[in-house]
């Protein structure tokens, strides 16, 4: 990616965002899923855990306020113990809620999910009961949050719309919202219903659908991952759109844009948990990375990490900036690639460090990649969070190892290294031995290959004075590079042997016969 992600980050600020929407509160009651009862076949939980989170619009105000944004909520609650909670929980973390309006002819919205514990395993969600009235809002509420809504709109710099289907966004709001929006110069993206009817979001600037509403909303198919961009072109037409994001799951999304771009960005393998909240976490900072001026491409990017990173967790987590920092730094790379030269690194470092990671390396020439080098990688990555692979440069290898060496250029080298899944960043130095490197990272793991004695290590007394530690990890044997080279050239001699040495040609002398003349 042409743009860094991580100082996007550095610099978001304090942005004011809106959020309109339906606001849940989301209760999880914990316990031990032992046996199945004596009265039904289905399991018995012994609940020892009552904990209560914010769901829906609310959600994604929780997410935006953990990430640093100044928030405001409009929506509303019923008149009950429920919205008692939501308002404390609002309250906690500094979200303004009064456009949050209290009714009496309706309940707050709970979803109520049972997760159950069993032989140590990871927890699962065995149920989930739903308390709702999915109505919509009576009028007198919907003509009160028109009234106030623009006011509302002019302190904020983006607006976020998230659609539950729970009563809050009526076609009558949302087109005043959108028409106010679009006449004071705020975005406004929408996280949208499932519903084959998308037209109340008709000039929202951007909607985050997921493939399901996408597919609903277009009659359209998204087979493989590049469907969802004919998807995404249709629904920019069709709603007058500046951009699209379709969210893909383990796909990643579908940017598509009013101009005509359109691409497919990736996400990383991850294990996912649970995906309750991973839509409202997209559409959090998706948002927060508009109202802080950065582009669509940016905010996509940024939503697909803190979406994976949502996934990762039970339920509806809150999500920090440093902890999007770090898996930024240690898995995406700012600028987008893994090769740095020493500034890059040595700045890379700081930030692997400021997110409370640890930083491991390791050097070496590398020059024929072979499982002995694949091993100590990857062992050295589990040492630590941020592995920094040390490369030896070609002028470096040659007064090393002589005027034949290295086989691969020192290009070649680095691209098969960063190649490695295990390897988060690597730098060629020139200098005989990585000392001045170790200085200026001293990493907190110093990793070497078995058959270096601990005093022969050059940065260890560095790295040890500095708190950190040396690490050796036994060799493969059999497995070097000089007895690949050496295996490689006796193949090559056996299958292309050398010519055989002509005779020596006959010189006559004028006049003289030779002996086989003569013969």
């Amino acid at each position: 990616m042409a743009f860094d992600l991580v100082r996007r980050v550095e610099t978001l600020g304090r942005p004011r965002i809106l959020v309109l929407g339906d606001s849940i509160l989301d209760r999880y009651v914990w316990g031990d899923a032992e046996r199945i009862s004596q009265e039904a076949p289905v399991p018995l939980l012994r609940a020892d855990h009552r904990e209560h989170r914010l769901g829906g619009a609310a959600s994604v105000a929780s997410m935006l306020a953990a990430l640093g944004a100044e928030v405001r909520l409009a929506g509303i609650v019923g008149r009950d113990t429920e919205a008692v909670q939501v308002r404390n929980l609002l309250a906690e973390r500094r979200i303004d809620d009064d456009l949050v309006l209290a009714l009496d002819d309706r309940p707050t919205t709970l979803k109520e999910r049972y997760i159950g514990r069993a032989q140590d395993r990871h927890p699962q969600q065995m149920i989930r009961v739903d308390y709702e009235t999915r109505d919509p809002i009576p009028g007198h509420a919907e003509a009160t949050l028109l009234e106030r809504l623009p006011d509302a709109v002019a302190e904020a710099d983006v607006v976020l719309i998230s659609d539950y289907d729970k009563g809050v966004c009526t076609p009558a709001l949302l087109r005043a919202l959108i028409d106010v929006c679009r006449s004071l110069d705020v975005r406004v993206i929408a996280d949208p219903i499932r519903s084959s009817d998308y037209s109340k979001y008709r000039r929202v600037h951007c909607m985050t659908p997921n493939r399901l509403e996408a597919q609903l909303a277009t009659g359209m198919t998204i087979a493989r991952a590049e469907d969802a961009l004919a998807v995404g072109r249709r629904l920019v037409e069709r709603l007058d759109l500046e951009s699209v994001l379709v969210t893909l799951d383990r796909d990643g999304m579908a940017l598509v844009r009013g101009d005509g771009h359109a691409e497919l960005v990736p996400t990383r393998p991850r294990q996912v948990y649970d995906i309750t909240g991973a839509g409202d976490m997209v559409l959090a900072v998706v948002g927060l990375c508009l109202a802080a001026g950065g582009d669509y491409d940016e905010a996509a990017a940024l939503g697909n990490v803190a979406g994976g990173l949502e996934v990762e967790r039970i339920g509806v987590a809150l999500l920090s900036r440093e902890e999007i920092l770090a898996d930024l730094i240690v898995h995406h790379h700012a600028g987008g690639g893994k090769r740095l030269d020493r500034d890059a690194l040595v700045a890379a470092v700081r930030r692997v460090r400021q997110a409370g990671r640890t930083v491991v390396f390791t050097n070496g020439c590398f020059d024929l990649l072979h499982v002995g080098h694949l091993r100590l990688l990857r062992r050295a990555a589990e040492l630590g969070d941020f592995l920094v692979v040390g490369l030896n440069s070609d002028e470096s290898v040659r007064r090393l190892k002589g005027p034949s060496r290295p086989i691969n250029p020192e290009d070649a080298r680095a691209e098969l290294l960063a190649g490695l899944e295990c390897v988060d960043a690597v730098t060629i130095f020139g200098e005989d031995t990585p000392l001045e490197l170790i200085d200026a990272i001293l990493p907190d793991v110093l990793v070497k290959g078995g058959d270096y004695r601990p005093e022969e290590v050059v940065g260890r007394d560095e790295v040890e004075a500095s708190g950190g530690r040396l690490v050796l990890i036994p060799l493969v044997e059999g497995h070097s590079t000089t007895h690949l080279a050496r295996r490689i050239s006796e193949r090559t001699m056996r299958i292309h042997p050398p010519e055989p040495t002509p005779p020596a040609p006959v010189i006559r002398t004028s006049g003289v016969k030779s002996v086989e003349e003569r013969l």
